[in-house]
C-alpha cells in the first residue's frame, strides 16, 4: 500500500491536481465555443432545431450598419482606454511610490474605491452627471461660461462618458499591477543615477519605464480583452440608436432581445477573431523586442 502511494505520488499527482481544471475548461469554455462556432452557421431562436445557412449569417453582418458601429466603437474605447488607463495608473503608482508623499494610506484607499464599485450603479451615477438639463458636469460648464453639452443625446458625444467610466473604474486595478512592479524595481539604480546627476525626469525615462516594459504589456493585453467584452457601460449609459453601442452589448441585444442567436454568434466569432488577432500582434512586437 506505501509503495503504492509513493507511485502515485510520484507520477500521478501533478496529473490529479491539474485535472479538476481541464475538466471545467472542457464543460465551461472549450464545448460553448465550439458551440458558438457552430451555431454561427445557423438560424436559430433558442427554441426551435437550428437550420443550416452556411456564410449568410457572416454577409449580412458586413452589410449591418449597427455591426459596423459597434466594431469602430470599439476601436475606439480600446485606444483611448489603452493610453488613459496607463497613463494614470502610471502617474498614480509612481506618486504612492514616491517617498515624498505624505498620507498614502489614504491616497490608496481613494484610489482603489472605484474598482470595488458595481459598475451599473456607477453608471446610473455617471448618467445623472452627464444628464444634458440637470447634469453636475453641464452645471459645471454653464457656470464657467459654456453651453450645456447633449452628452447621451447626441451620437457625437455620446461615446465619451463610456470611455471616461470604463478609464475611472479600471485605473485602480492596474494601479496595484505596475506598483507591484515599482516595489521590485531595486532602489540602488535610482541612488546611481542620482551620483551620475540624473533628473527625476530622466530616470523615470531611462529606469522605471525599462524594467516596467513586461508589467506594461501584460496591462494593455488585459485592457485589451476587457475592453472588447465590455457590457455595462456601454448597456447603461446608452447613446441615440448604436452611437456608443459596444459589440459585446450587440451580442446581448441579438441573441436576447431579438433572438437571433445564430446572428449573435456570428457576431461573437468575429469578436474572438477579432480579440486573438490583436493579441497575436501584440505579442509578436515584444517578442520582435526580445522582451518575451
Amino acid at each position: 500500500m506505501k509503495k503504492f502511494v509513493k507511485t502515485l505520488k510520484k507520477y500521478r499527482a501533478p496529473y490529479i491536481f491539474i485535472c479538476p481544471f481541464f475538466i471545467l475548461f472542457f464543460i465551461f469554455q472549450l464545448v460553448p465555443v465550439i458551440f458558438t462556432g457552430y451555431i454561427s452557421f445557423t438560424e436559430w431562436n433558442g427554441l426551435k432545431t437550428p437550420k443550416w445557412v452556411g456564410l449568410n449569417n457572416y454577409k449580412i453582418m458586413f452589410q449591418d450598419y449597427m455591426f459596423k458601429d459597434a466594431f469602430w466603437n470599439n476601436v475606439f474605447y480600446w485606444v483611448w482606454a489603452v493610453v488613459g488607463i496607463l497613463f494614470f495608473a502610471l502617474l498614480i503608482a509612481t506618486c504612492i511610490n514616491s517617498p515624498h508623499i505624505k498620507c498614502k494610506r489614504t491616497f490608496q484607499t481613494i484610489t482603489f474605491l472605484p474598482y470595488v464599485c458595481a459598475s451599473v450603479a456607477m453608471g446610473l451615477i455617471f448618467m445623472m452627471l452627464f444628464d444634458e438639463n440637470a447634469g453636475l458636469i453641464n452645471e459645471f460648464i454653464v457656470a464657467m461660461g459654456g453651453s450645456r453639452i447633449p452628452w447621451l443625446s447626441s451620437s457625437k458625444y455620446a461615446k465619451i462618458p463610456v470611455i471616461i467610466l470604463f478609464i475611472w473604474r479600471s485605473i485602480p486595478w492596474f494601479t496595484i499591477i505596475i506598483y507591484s512592479g515599482l516595489l521590485n524595481i531595486s532602489k540602488e539604480y535610482y541612488e546611481a543615477a542620482t551620483v551620475d546627476g540624473a533628473s527625476p525626469f530622466q530616470q523615470f525615462r531611462l529606469i522605471t519605464i525599462p524594467l516596467l516594459k513586461n508589467i506594461l504589456f501584460f496591462c494593455a493585453l488585459t485592457i485589451t480583452i476587457d475592453i472588447w467584452k465590455m457590457f455595462n457601460e456601454s448597456y447603461t449609459l446608452s447613446g441615440p440608436g448604436s452611437s456608443n453601442t459596444s459589440l459585446f452589448q450587440l451580442v446581448y441585444e441579438y441573441g436576447f432581445k431579438t433572438f437571433k442567436l445564430g446572428y449573435a454568434s456570428s457576431i461573437s466569432v468575429v469578436l474572438i477573431l477579432v480579440l486573438l488577432v490583436i493579441s497575436m500582434v501584440q505579442y509578436r512586437m515584444r517578442r520582435n523586442d526580445g522582451e518575451v
